[in-house]
């Protein structure tokens, strides 16, 4: 763990490398992050061809202080080897390797070995991390393992598009509800009956968060494909942050604001945060561990808090200077 970036994560540009130009506009927008696709944006007969555009998008353009990885190609592909070689040996500005359908800690060092090779083979000054998505029904069953798996393993990304196909769900629209997965209540005084719907990805994201909490991980959420649902995006996004979710993708460049938004604190807990550590600090010289505030129990646990979302904000105002 000592040799993990602390990177800001909030929103994730998904970029066909075969489009030099959305390559460009990614450099210059307000993400985070941005990854340039190899895999299934691009079709099999450009697979060649794409890793040679992004491999020269990563040694030309100014990519800032941006966090910028390559989704390769999955290991059970052709072009998986050559695609995390090539991008070891020959672009130096390269942050991450995001390895797709990752199924089990196998697969980490697998490449967390290649990464290392390559590395003392050319002298890398510029270690790269690995991030991973969790995308199949095993992924989710290995997520704990997978975790531990690797000291460069910085991210765990829920992909909810490959995962509801492996487990069969038939939603076309990937990242959003289904009114299928619901309940119906008992009728009320008018005989009505009123319908209560669930999450069904609740469980692999919690899974998720709590694998990479425990392991000193960013978990990240996958893709809402209705880019023109700002709404449904707004609340999807909303709902992993709740969950401990620290970012989440965007598939188009509408989408970057929101999540940068989201997963920001408000100004109301930045204020909050400020009051509670400072009413802690009078608590302390007091003598006390805890006081009321409102009605409200204030103790330790709340300074915890408080001090997780300055450190939040801190990164956000000084990117550059993480460590």
């Amino acid at each position: 763990m000592n040799h993990r970036q602390d990177r800001l994560q909030r929103s994730e540009l998904a970029v066909p490398a075969t489009r030099p130009r959305f390559l460009a506009k990614a450099a210059e927008s307000a993400a985070d992050a941005l990854f340039l696709d190899l895999e299934d944006a691009v079709a099999s007969a450009q697979k060649e061809e794409a890793r040679a555009q992004a491999l020269q998008a990563l040694r030309e353009i100014e990519w800032g202080s941006k966090t910028v990885a390559v989704r390769v190609n999955g290991l059970d592909t052709p072009w998986a080897l050559r695609d995390i070689v090539d991008l070891a040996r020959q672009a130096p500005r390269l942050d991450l390797i995001l390895l797709p359908k990752t199924s089990c800690a196998a697969d980490v060092r697998f490449v967390d070995q290649l990464l290392t090779l390559v590395e003392r083979e050319t002298g890398r000054a510029r270690r790269i991390g690995i991030e991973v998505l969790i995308e199949t029904a095993r992924g989710v069953a290995n997520v704990e393992e997978i975790a531990q798996a690797s000291d460069r393993l910085e991210a765990m990304i829920f992909g909810v598009g490959d995962y509801s196909i492996d487990m069969r769900t038939h939603d076309r629209v990937f990242g959003r509800p289904n009114a299928q997965y619901a309940v119906l209540t008992d009728a009320g005084a008018g005989g009505q009956r009123g319908r209560h719907w669930n999450d069904q990805w609740h469980f692999a994201m919690a899974r998720i968060a709590n694998a990479c909490r425990a392991w000193g991980l960013r978990p990240v959420d996958g893709p809402y494909t209705d880019y023109a649902d700002a709404e449904g995006y707004r609340a999807c996004a909303e709902r992993a942050r709740a969950l401990g979710f620290e970012g989440k993708w965007a598939i188009h460049p509408t989408q970057i604001e929101l999540a940068n938004e989201v997963f920001s604190p408000s100004r109301e807990e930045l204020d909050w945060a400020a009051r509670t550590r400072e009413l802690l600090a009078q608590t302390t010289r007091d003598g006390q561990g805890a006081v009321g505030a409102g009605g409200v129990l204030v103790d330790m646990a709340h300074g915890k808090l408080a001090a997780n979302i300055a450190e939040r904000q801190a990164l956000i105002d000084h990117p550059k200077e993480a460590t």
